[in-house]
């Protein structure tokens, strides 16, 4: 019994003494705001509020290095529609990236643990889009935030729908058709974030799941020229201020949700919107891309027209528009959507012509 009673004693007091080292793991963390100059912000943001800087669109991401063996984040969820619940990706140094995703409207989340003793970079990318709410970033909590790496000089951004905005393509964790619509969505393994990945430059993914230049679908009533300006990608929301980002290159993927339409009708607003393009990035080159989930008919359709509009920005006087056609279709993902081995596929066909283009 008194053997019973000693063992008994010891399990109690190694639970405390376990509960209390990780309280003081947990007390050795210290809280680094959101406005804290060492912490890197990429993507179109609100800073309104710099202690809790709010973010709603596709690829937006934060990159912080800090010193210790774990982290945690501070992150606030809009929850819209009172459920909804925004996919983060996580990426710490070199290790394999992986997603997870926000529970209530206030999240601590334990993104790093278990790390060796030293120096480490950590990357948070929102993978889900506007329609599914803002995440507001409060802070990190580490033994000490150190100063990040440079930012690569060399800057994309992607311009697109669904298929640039990474929906339906990840399927790891809910298989097609389950779930909600915004469950297979991977903003951080998309064609735009990879080139930007294997080409070293920062990407903003300016996308929208069902946008079209001139028709939309799903009942939309906005059209990408009339929210390319805004923070939130809404025609109703915050303007964003285009200095802040000012790329080397812009992609333009748009087009499946317009199908096929009258050609010269497409083609100048096409030509229009590539106009508002240089007004904003005088230096950047842009690219017209085709669909790459688009059926023959419409992607015949698409580089039709896509030949045409760059073929008169170059005649008059805008030599920097180009165009580029994918090698073949990509739909494997739900929806017929690329999945996420086809936008690996994507991404190496881009990455190869961009650095034909800009010599990278």
């Amino acid at each position: 019994m008194i053997k019973y009673i000693s063992g008994l004693l010891f399990a109690v007091l190694l639970q405390l003494s376990m509960s209390a080292s990780a309280a003081m793991l947990n007390d050795s963390l210290k809280l680094y705001k959101a406005d804290n100059t060492y912490i890197q912000y990429v993507g179109r943001i609100d800073f309104n509020n710099p202690l809790k800087p709010r973010m709603w669109a596709p690829g937006v991401y934060i990159k912080a290095s800090f010193k210790g063996n774990k982290c945690q984040l501070l992150i606030n969820d809009e929850v819209m529609y009172g459920k909804s619940h925004n996919y983060l990706e996580i990426a710490v140094d070199d290790n394999k990236p992986y997603r997870i995703q926000t529970t209530s409207k206030t999240n601590v989340i334990t993104v790093a643990e278990g790390l060796a003793n030293g120096e480490h970079t950590i990357l948070i990318c929102k993978d889900t889009e506007s329609q599914i709410g803002y995440i507001d970033f409060v802070g990190i909590r580490c033994l000490e935030l150190l100063p990040p790496p440079a930012q690569p000089k060399r800057k994309i951004e992607y311009i697109g729908d669904s298929i640039t905005s990474g929906a339906g393509m990840d399927q790891s964790e809910m298989p097609c058709g389950k779930g909600e619509w915004y469950d297979q969505h991977n903003a951080y393994m998309t064609y735009g974030a990879r080139t930007s990945r294997n080409l070293n430059a920062q990407w903003q993914l300016t996308s929208v799941a069902g946008i079209g230049l001139v028709h939309s679908c799903c009942n939309m009533d906005v059209t990408m020229p009339q929210v390319f300006d805004k923070v939130y990608l809404r025609n109703d929301s915050l303007a964003w201020d285009f200095k802040r980002y000012q790329p080397d290159v812009v992609t333009l993927c748009l087009g499946q949700n317009d199908g096929i339409q009258d050609s010269v009708m497409y083609c100048e607003s096409y030509g229009k919107f590539i106009k508002t393009l240089r007004q904003k990035y005088p230096a950047a080159d842009i690219v017209c891309l085709s669909s790459p989930m688009a059926d023959e008919k419409l992607t015949l359709a698409l580089q039709s027209y896509i030949t045409a509009i760059t073929a008169d920005a170059n005649l008059n006087g805008d030599k920097k528009v180009y165009k580029y056609f994918f090698s073949r279709r990509y739909y494997q993902g739900c929806g017929t959507h690329p999945d996420m081995k086809e936008h690996q596929f994507i991404a190496d066909e881009l990455t190869a012509y961009l650095k034909q283009l800009k010599g990278w």
